[in-house]
């Protein structure tokens, strides 16, 4: 088979599926925005489109997102125009609709099947939108917003035959009757290189340049975002640290995540969400317990494997928004979870079972339950081997993710 995959940053989630469909023998070719994509990469040939033409000046704010979506759209028709040229004819596309490239791609292959891959759809109320007061909206202008917001995703369901998405909570977002064509199977994990060990080690920089060691006999606490922002309840674990340190005193926190936006508004001008939240607190904070906490910006994915094999306790706090890989890579690597009671974490993690729960706004019962499970190392060890044996229970990679996904895509050519 041909098997054309889409996704601006590719590959995304594409990037266990597309190589097991070349190791197959089919021919996979992929499309992407970035301009660091090298021409092959594990058997799939990539093809790259710039965006040339920027968005018009003094756009109404409630266009500003669609247009980039067109115009990525056309980027993308105009690319698969020269590679069907060039004789190419997929038997399937799949695609990630969010940016809008692959809305136009059924105009070049009107017979190929397309599926959809199903990450979130927008609504003006009951997931991210309004969920925290401290960021109002107005909620009749912000549903003018999101139903144009929603428009690439609309324009995908008139052509496509079918979508995957990784978690029942996300696909109960899109609309009927599109959300009965998706297929609920998760990217993924591989739970054979994320585990638990108890050798684990990192070594940082601290205080004055000296070297810290970590290991598994320290106490510590982690976060993770890919950019610290309120959409992953970085505001609301920072404000939870005075309370933390002060009751943990040999307690090292590590907060791994960059300085930019990755959902939702942008801080002020020149200030990142990271330290315009770490100002409000850093006053309350003695320079010891200053030094206890350690923003580790983006890390190697080995040395992030590392800090979730010795962490004490892992925050994950989210809005009703997508789920991140880095809590099911903690689950997997045995980590005793504390984590926000919104969807779809509930799907993972059940409160005294797999993990704990607390209300995302609640920073007072966050320092209790993280403080709990730090006196307590047999609940953690309870907690961790569970949440473990979940993962590798359903969202194993090899056994379990990518087998279906190649089944779903066997499906897609066959339907």
């Amino acid at each position: 088979m041909r098997i054309l995959f889409i996704h601006q940053n590719f590959p995304g989630q594409f990037k266990h599926l597309a190589p097991a469909l070349a190791q197959q023998g089919h021919e996979v070719v992929a499309i992407s925005n970035r301009a660091d994509s090298p021409s092959t990469w594990s058997g799939v040939r990539i093809l790259t489109y710039r965006n040339d033409r920027p968005t018009a000046k003094n756009i109404h704010p409630w266009l500003a997102d669609f247009e980039p979506k067109v115009i990525r759209a056309e980027a993308v028709f105009r690319i698969a125009q020269q590679l069907r040229q060039s004789g190419f004819m997929p038997d399937a596309i799949v695609a990630h609709p969010g940016w809008g490239d692959s809305m136009f791609i059924k105009q070049v292959w009107p017979d190929a099947r397309l599926g959809l891959y199903c990450e979130f759809h927008y609504t003006p109320t009951g997931t991210d939108v309004g969920f925290d007061p401290e960021f109002p909206v107005d909620l009749a202008s912000a549903g003018c917003r999101i139903a144009l917001k929603n428009l690439g995703n609309l324009v995908h369901f008139q052509v496509a035959d079918a979508g995957i998405a990784p978690t029942r909570w996300q696909a109960s977002t899109f609309p009927s009757p599109f959300r009965e064509q998706i297929s609920v199977i998760h990217d993924g994990i591989n739970t054979d290189a994320v585990r638990p060990n108890p050798a684990a080690r990192l070594t940082l920089t601290g205080a004055e340049g000296r070297e810290l060691v970590l290991d598994r006999s320290a106490e510590v606490i982690t976060f993770v975002n890919r950019n610290l922002e309120p959409y992953r309840g970085y505001h609301v674990f920072v404000r939870s640290l005075p309370a933390l340190l002060k009751r943990r005193p040999n307690a090292h926190v590590l907060i791994v995540g960059g300085d930019d936006v990755s959902y939702g508004d942008r801080p002020p001008p020149g200030k990142s969400w990271r330290n315009v939240f770490f100002s409000e607190i850093v006053g309350e904070l003695s320079p010891e317990q200053r030094a206890r906490v350690h923003f580790l910006g983006h890390v190697a994915y080995p040395n992030f494997i590392e800090m979730l094999q010795l962490s004490s306790v892992h925050v994950y706090l989210t809005y009703p928004f997508v789920l991140s890989w880095s809590l099911l890579e903690a689950m997997s690597a045995g980590c005793a979870i504390v984590a926000s009671n919104t969807q779809p974490v509930a799907e993972v993690i059940e409160d005294g079972k797999t993990g704990l729960l607390v209300d995302f706004f609640d920073r007072d019962a966050l320092v209790e339950r993280v403080c709990g499970l730090l006196d307590d190392p047999a609940q953690r060890e309870r907690l961790g081997s569970a949440a473990r044996n979940l993962v590798q229970g359903q969202y194993d990679l090899k056994r379990i993710c990518l087998p279906q996904q190649l089944a779903w895509i066997a499906k897609l050519t066959k339907s």
